[in-house]
């Protein structure tokens, strides 16, 4: 499984819809809206790079409003929540 993480610039006017638009593709897990840079962080999960390429460019970026991008693709996971997550199963 390859994940990434792809920063966008969006129009102001498009911001919501375009995070609307991306969440709903096949792939994308999640889209959160950022302060900084940036407007929106979208977080991939694909069988391969093939796959994050073909996302990116054919789907995510056909999307009206978006100014730029940058793409990062993660080389290791590092959660505190998913250890938390594991351990507190069945403990209220």
């Amino acid at each position: 499984m390859t994940n990434a993480i792809v920063l966008l610039k969006i129009r102001n006017d498009r911001i919501n819809r375009v995070a609307e638009e991306l969440v709903e593709i096949d792939g994308v897990s999640e889209v959160y809206s950022v302060a900084g840079q940036y407007d929106l962080a979208v977080v991939i999960r694909a069988s391969g790079d093939s796959q994050v390429a073909s996302l990116v460019t054919e789907q995510i970026l056909k999307a009206e409003g978006i100014l730029s991008s940058e793409t990062l693709i993660a080389f290791r996971a590092y959660s505190r929540y998913d250890l938390e997550h594991i351990f507190s199963i069945g403990m209220d």
